[in-house]
């Protein structure tokens, strides 16, 4: 099973990237955030990748973090999450993010990724309560949120594709201008700054 690729960014769709390892090119889906967070074409890159083989052969799923491909299989585990619920859940929030979503109960904020409803939210952050959401410096932040259950304060990111969708644009793009902001700002970027940088990139 292949759990990381490193090599040259060779494309780059809605949902996966194409990345050339020694002239082979493996095609690997991932979430709008890793998308938006990629290097430049012809850049090399590195993921840690999810492999799953079905009857109608192997897809590989790609992330920037360990912790990230981990929240990604633990999401699975939960009835009626499968890979496309899982990476939609990640693109709205960080594992971080999730660990303490989970640790309220906030199944609002879980149910604002894109295919995930009310009853899958509830079922998400049940079946999640006692699950350590990730690897490491994760599994440290969901049991500290467990213990102090401190409210999270809402994510900016979250804000501003908010923003750009009610403006009309596509979630995926919204996304990936608002990362791509992000990247060129930096995370301490205030929200208005962040919605006119992302609005900069779609108008490239």
């Amino acid at each position: 099973m292949i759990g990381r690729l490193r090599g040259v960014l060779a494309e780059v769709t809605e949902e996966e990237a194409l990345i050339d390892v020694g002239g082979v090119g493996y095609l690997v889906r991932c979430g709008s955030r890793t998308l938006g967070r990629l290097p430049a074409i012809g850049d090399e890159t590195l993921l840690h990748i999810d492999s799953q083989t079905r009857e109608d052969g192997t897809r590989l799923y790609g992330f920037l973090t360990r912790e990230e491909r981990q929240a990604f299989v633990i999401l699975q585990g939960v009835q009626g999450v499968g890979p496309k619920a899982a990476l939609s859940v990640l693109d709205v929030m960080t594992p971080p993010e999730l660990a303490a979503a989970v640790a309220r109960e906030d199944k609002a904020l879980v149910g604002r990724a894109n295919g995930v409803g009310p009853k899958l939210a509830l079922r998400i952050v049940t079946e999640l309560k006692d699950k350590p959401i990730g690897v490491g410096d994760v599994a440290a932040f969901h049991a500290q949120v467990q213990a102090h259950a401190a409210p999270a304060a809402p994510s900016v990111a979250g804000e501003a594709v908010a923003a750009l969708m009610g403006l009309g644009t596509a979630e995926t793009l919204a996304r990936r201008a608002v990362e791509q902001a992000i990247g060129r700002l930096g995370e301490d970027a205030a929200l208005p700054a962040i919605i006119r940088g992302a609005l900069q990139e779609l108008g490239r």
